[in-house]
């Protein structure tokens, strides 16, 4: 848990320097396994209707800065909409 805490605090602070590999353990422990793996893309599901998923896209080794501001917007309406603090 302290692990996701730094990453998330990491998110915050600079979104452009996260690693591809700790915003997957990132949505994995607030989305689930992914949909898709084996590629480039990861693809999670959430629980509000509309447009359902997270997207995120391996780049290099670097994740995408606007994936993970978008992750980091999924995430606090997980919170604040479901109740789901982790």
């Amino acid at each position: 848990m302290s692990k996701i805490k730094d990453i998330l605090a990491q998110m915050h602070q600079s979104p452009k320097s996260v690693r591809f590999k700790d915003l997957c353990m990132v949505c994995d422990y607030y989305f689930g396994e992914s949909r898709q793996r084996g590629s480039s893309h990861r693809i999670y599901k959430t629980p509000w209707p509309g447009d359902p998923r997270v997207n995120i896209q391996n780049n290099k080794g670097k994740a995408k800065a606007y994936q993970v501001k978008q992750v980091l917007m999924a995430i606090e309406r997980l919170e604040v909409n479901y109740g789901t603090e982790k």
